[in-house]
Formats: C-alpha cells, structure tokens, sequence
C-alpha cells in the first residue's frame, strides 16, 4: 500500500468510528428515555422504513400494547407518546444498519482494487463480522424485554456496550496504525504497560457503568462523595448469593462504578507526570494531556449526573465522555 492508500483506508476507518461513536449516545439516550423496547420486531430490510401511514402507525402500536413494559409501565400511553419513543429506538437501529453500509462498502472496494493487504483484510473482515454479531446481540437483547420483565438483562446490556467499544478500538487502533505509522517503539516497557492498563482498566469502568446503567442504580445513593452518608453502604452485600451483589445489587454496583473512578483519578494523572517528565516523544505527551483532560471532564459529569438524578442530556454525555476516556487512553497507549 503507497501512503496515500493508508490515509484513505485511515480516513474511511475514522468516519466508521464517528458513526460507532454517534451510536453509542444515541444508544444511550434510547435507553434513558426507555424507548428500546419500542420496536418489538427485527427487521433487517423491511424495518430500515418507518410506519408511513396511519394504519401503519397503529398497527406498530398495538404490537408495543401487548409488551409487559406497555402493561406495566406505560399503560396510559397514546400514541403520540409511542411515536416519542419509537424514533429513538428507530434512529438507533438505522444507525446500526448506516454503520454496516458505510463500513462494507468502501470494504469491498478496497478489497477488490487490491488496496488491502492480505492480514489487514483480514483484520477488517473480522472487524465487519463483529458488527453482524453486534446487531443480533442487540436484538437478542431487546428480545430479553419482551417477555415477563419489562427491562432488557443488564448482563446483555454490559455485552452489548462492550462489543461496541471494541469495535471502536479496533478501527481506531488500525487507522492510527495507518497514519502514523507506529515504527520503532518508544518509551520504557514500564510506561508502555502502564498505558495498556489504563486502557483495561477505562474498559472495566464503561462494564461497571453498563451495570449501573442496567439495573438503574444512578437513581440511588445520589450524594458524593459518600454515599447517604457512608463510605460503604451496609446494603452492599445484600443479595444471597454474595457474587450477585456485584451485577443485580444497586449499592454494590454504583459502589464498584465509584471505586474504578476513583483509581482512574489517581493513575491517570500519574501516568501523565511519567509521560512529561520521561523520555517519549511528543505524540505521546499529547495522548497523555487528552486522556487527563477527558478524564476530568468525565468525573465532573459523573458526578453531576448522579447529584441532579439521571438527566437524559448529561446522562448521554457521560457515555459519550467515557468513549472519549476511552479513545484517548488507546491514542497514549499507541504513541508508546
């Protein structure tokens, strides 16, 4: 591949990765509003269109009538009110199909221009097929909401988000390896595997916050730094057995959710004064100032979010600022 192939093939992966990014928050926001349960079918093709006619649109409505989240949260819902929800799950499902275009399109065209060389094609295949088990999780999580509890499991949930961000990360990390060419590592092993843990442990933290986001366990304990009042909250093994405390228990989950963010804000700027007082090269000073910058923009909204109770907008920013954290971290760890 000559250099200006790799930018193309770089840029085509970046625009990927905006679309993937762009579907998180809307993702988020469809779960805030509890509209992901809208759409009761999957359809690939036929639902790429949304209901065009009255008829159409009562029809879809009915479908979501007979849901238990319809019986047992909204049975008052008209259909104005279903439309409000039904977009947003509609334009993140679109999105969803939008993301798979704009990826095996210019895929194939590479592909058959001879553009690609053999592993990265292979790369990129893997990548695409990630995608196609991304959309069925997706469904299959959904599915787990239709039946008896009107909410989707949270451990499909914490699935579903962390495919995403792998996704990401894997055409993030081979487009920066496409434009910047990587050569030569620098750095000390030290500083390297310090920036490989702070991606791992950013990946741990958006698992925890799937978990808070899964079982709403943002709407309670809304005080920092304690929680009411508690360092630990006595309800934190609550639950019989004790490891499902760590997955279905509200105070154990927002507990580990704290307690990530508080090891970030202690690594991350350490991490930072090694990268500045060491010997890497300037890309990496770069990554090291965004992943602090984007971590403090991250607590503080944390924080808020949780003090004012979950408001849709800053909530979505959250999640939106946790990819943010998260690209930042694997942009320091490439520089190394």
């Amino acid at each position: 591949m000559t250099q200006a192939h790799d930018r193309a093939v770089a840029l085509w992966l970046l625009a990927c990765c905006a679309l993937v990014f762009a579907m998180v928050v809307v993702g988020g926001v469809t779960r805030l509003t509890r509209s992901g349960l809208s759409i009761v079918e999957w359809q690939p093709i036929v639902g790429t269109l949304p209901p065009l006619t009255e008829s159409a649109w009562q029809d879809t409505f009915q479908k979501y009538r007979r849901t238990p989240e319809f019986k047992q949260v909204n049975p008052d819902m008209d259909l104005a009110g279903f439309k409000r929800i039904f977009w947003w799950e509609y334009f993140h499902r679109l999105l969803g199909r939008l993301v798979g275009a704009v990826f095996l399109v210019p895929f194939l065209w590479f592909a058959l221009r001879r553009r690609l060389p053999r592993p990265l094609a292979w790369k990129l295949g893997g990548i695409f097929l990630l995608g196609g088990m991304q959309g069925a999780l997706g469904w299959i999580m959904v599915k787990s909401g239709l039946v008896d509890e009107p909410r989707v499991s949270q451990y499909l949930l914490m699935a579903h988000l962390a495919l995403a961000f792998l996704i990401y990360a894997a055409m993030l990390w081979i487009a920066l390896d496409l434009l910047l060419q990587r050569g030569t590592r620098t750095g000390s092993r030290g500083l390297r595997r310090f920036a490989a843990i702070l991606v791992a442990l950013v990946f741990v933290m958006v698992l925890s916050g799937a978990l808070v986001a899964g079982i709403r366990a943002g709407f309670a304990y809304n005080t920092f730094p304690l929680m009411n009042g508690r360092i630990v909250p006595p309800e934190i093994f609550a639950i019989e057995p004790w490891y499902l405390n760590f997955f279905s228990n509200m105070a154990t989950v927002q507990f580990d959710h704290r307690l990530i963010a508080w090891l970030l804000a202690f690594l991350v700027p350490w991490f930072w004064l090694r990268v500045r007082r060491g010997q890497a090269p300037p890309r990496a000073k770069l990554g090291a100032d965004l992943l602090l910058a984007a971590l403090v923009l991250q607590i503080a909204a944390g924080i808020a979010t949780l003090l004012l109770v979950v408001p849709v907008a800053l909530a979505a920013a959250h999640q939106a600022g946790a990819l943010l954290v998260f690209s930042a971290a694997l942009f320091a760890a490439h520089s190394l």
